[in-house]
Order: structure tokens, then sequence, then C-alpha cells
């Protein structure tokens, strides 16, 4: 089985794209992010949705303090009410290091060998530096559960 069979091509996330669109589209593919084009179509970097709720949504200081937080925690701002604000904001601020990549000829071993020794869930597909789709751990446990014969 190659990555091109277990791809999913995805939108790419651009300047100015809002989170919501972001979110949609992330959603839409199961992935947990996008690679960041510039106008050329370049991969020039990637958001990925922990990066963006955890700057959004997370002051530093409750994530040192996570393994203490009680149920309820009244004293700070539901993550619900600033929803709009949030969705409503560009792509561009949450922008990462462009993420790990194979080409769509690859065999889907090759793709969880590199997933497994980067510690990631997910791989971009690029041919020749263009964006094709991208392979999850979860996309690629379907094929082989479809694989199953019994």
């Amino acid at each position: 089985m190659n990555v091109e069979q277990i791809s999913t091509p995805t939108m790419v996330a651009k300047a100015g794209m809002r989170v919501r669109e972001f979110f949609e589209e992330c959603t839409r593919a199961n992935t947990p992010g996008l690679p960041f084009c510039d106008t050329s179509g370049q991969i020039t970097g990637r958001v990925t949705l922990k990066n963006v709720l955890k700057h959004a949504c997370l002051p530093e200081y409750v994530v040192e303090m996570a393994h203490v937080l009680g149920e309820q925690l009244s004293n700070l701002q539901d993550i619900g009410a600033d929803a709009g604000r949030l969705l409503s904001n560009p792509v561009d601020q949450y922008k990462q290091e462009p993420h790990l990549s194979i080409t769509s000829a690859s065999s889907a071993v090759k793709a969880l060998a590199m997933m497994e020794r980067e510690d990631t869930s997910y791989i971009f597909v690029v041919d020749e530096g263009k964006y094709k789709g991208v392979v999850t751990i979860h996309g690629l446990a379907d094929a082989l559960a479809d694989c199953d014969s019994s």
C-alpha cells in the first residue's frame, strides 16, 4: 500500500485564512494540521489545532498547574465565551515551522515509521514541492481495517 492510496486531500492554510475556516477544514479531513503556503504555493510552515488552541485559550500558568486544577475554574474565562473573536482571527499568527513530509510514491510503512520517529500522528504528502494531501494515523488504521477480509 502506498501513500497515494491513503492520503486525504485538504486545503492549505494561507495568509488571511480565518481560524473558523481552518477548524472546519481540519474537522472535515480529520487532520490535526494543515500546511501553510505562501502566494506562490510553496509550503512555508504549518498551522495545527493544538497550537491554535494552546495559544488562544490557555494562559501559560494554567498549563503549568494543570495537574492541580479542580473541576471548576470560575476565575478563568470560559473558552466558549471568546469563541467569536478566536474564530475570526487570521491563522497567520499561529504559523509554525514546516512539518514532516513524504512523497505520494512512498510506502505506507515508510509513512508510519517516519511518524513514529518524529512522534507525530500525521505527515504531509508533497511531490516536487506541491502539496497533495495528508496521511494521518487514523487514516492509516482505517485503510488497514478495510483490508481485513474476515
